[in-house]
């Protein structure tokens, strides 16, 4: 025979692998898992068979690649991924990017269907949506009675605000006809006040996590309607922060956990009592200023009647004074260790009391206290005010520059002074006549 050209193994290995790269490449397979080995370097390995024909899989980095947790033995799923030729071993393999069970494909596609119609409807248009009650009494809960969604969302909500009261409406989150009862909840939580159950003031719709089929009952048109025409706020809360549902869409409000949305629906207490200290701060600090400036000008008007006066008789209406301006600020004083004494009762009994009527009855009580400290403080002024000028008129009346218009002199020794008695005088002494008009100097004779 003549010689023939021939190709090495490796050559005809590498044109294979081209050939599939090339020609069939990235593409979906539908088909049953057997023989899943996971290695402990984090890479799986599987088979994807039918009833005619398999093919060897390998999933690198497993636990990063989306739909992971789908694959086991039996079970029948889609792989994305790109087929190889491994020129080592010439075998065909998949290298798996992700995966998902049969038929998530037909759930996507009715999520986004139902999730265009509605959108086109405006249920999704932020001008609807309501906001929450700032501190509510009573908080609906639509979720299974015996998952841990509802123990996770109780223990937030005891720990954030132990006054609340809380109205479950247990439903089953999943299954065959599910939605149906989680939107008949939905209805039921706006008008239950007529069977005698506390009304609640917001609602949280939710469950724990789950796979695309495990939160469905969220998805149907059934529960977003309910959702939609709740006559309260409501509160979506469905799987985990990576989840969406047609019901977080519609809901008030979007919560990526349930634990998230009973955090949401209440204010924290510490917050709460926090606030309250520092209103009763500022009230204090409010009032003991005014206290103090209405001291400072008692104490001028005080000092201006003593520079005023020559007579000693006129200290008595200032010690009187002294003593009024001393019980008012007793009074006030007084009036806010009482208000102390009332916030600190209030602090202790939080249970018994409601922050927001709390906040209600204090702003009142400060109303009140603000107009009848500034009546007080006004008549106290005015009072002050009308013995300043009346001390005033006396002043004028008895003092000396009246007494000499009446023809009264006064006459001063040579040194300045008030002779008081001739017996003080000399012979050739200079004194000094005060008149009302003028002043007369004189020579003592005799």
């Amino acid at each position: 025979m003549g010689s023939v050209k021939a190709i090495s193994v490796t050559q005809l290995a590498r044109r294979i692998r081209n050939l599939l790269e090339i020609e069939v490449g990235d593409i979906w397979v539908e088909g049953e898992i057997s023989n899943v080995r996971k290695q402990g370097s984090g890479h799986w390995y599987f088979s994807l068979k039918d009833e005619s024909a398999q093919i060897s899989c390998a999933m690198f980095g497993a636990r990063r690649r989306a739909g992971h947790e789908v694959i086991e033995d039996g079970a029948k799923v889609q792989i994305f991924g790109e087929t190889s030729f491994y020129e080592a071993r010439g075998s065909t393999q998949l290298i798996v990017k992700k995966a998902q069970a049969v038929g998530v494909g037909d759930l996507q596609a009715r999520f986004e269907a139902l999730k265009r119609k509605l959108d086109e409807e405006g249920l999704f248009s932020q001008e609807r949506k309501r906001s929450l009650p700032a501190f509510p009494k009573v908080v609906g809960v639509v979720t299974s009675p015996t998952g841990a969604a509802l123990q996770d969302m109780k223990n937030v909500l005891s720990r954030r605000a132990p006054w609340l009261t809380v109205v479950l409406f247990p439903v089953a989150v999943q299954g065959k006809g599910a939605e149906r009862g989680i939107a008949r909840a939905i209805r039921q939580a706006g008008a239950v006040s007529e069977k005698g159950v506390p009304q609640p003031e917001v609602l949280i719709v939710g469950r724990g996590g789950g796979s695309l089929e495990d939160l469905w009952n969220f998805n149907e048109e059934v529960v977003a309607r309910a959702i939609a025409t709740s006559s309260i706020p409501v509160i979506s809360a469905v799987g985990h922060e990576i989840d969406f549902t047609i019901s977080d869409f519609v809901a008030d409000l979007r919560a990526p956990t349930p634990s998230a949305a009973a955090e949401l629906v209440v204010p924290d207490r510490k917050d709460l009592l926090d606030r309250i200290e520092n209103l009763r701060s500022r009230l204090s600090r409010g009032v003991r200023g005014r206290v103090d400036r209405l001291s400072d000008q008692l104490d001028y008007y005080e000092r201006g009647i003593f520079t005023q006066s020559a007579e000693r008789k006129l200290q008595q209406p200032v010690f009187r004074l002294e003593g009024l301006r001393r019980d008012f600020s007793n009074v006030i004083e007084e009036s806010i260790r009482m208000s102390e004494r009332l916030i600190s009762a209030y602090q202790a009994n939080w249970d018994r009391y409601h922050p927001r009527e709390i906040l209600k009855r204090r702003q009142e009580k400060l109303d009140g206290s603000q107009v009848e400290f500034l009546n007080a403080a006004k008549n106290a002024l005015k009072v002050q005010e009308g013995r300043i000028e009346h001390l005033s008129s006396v002043l004028q009346v008895l003092g000396p520059g009246s007494i000499l218009d009446r023809g009264f002199s006064i006459t001063f020794d040579p040194r300045g002074g008030i002779v008081k008695s001739a017996a003080a005088l000399s012979q050739g002494d200079i004194i000094t006549t005060q008149m009302s008009d003028g002043k007369i100097k004189s020579v003592v004779k005799e």
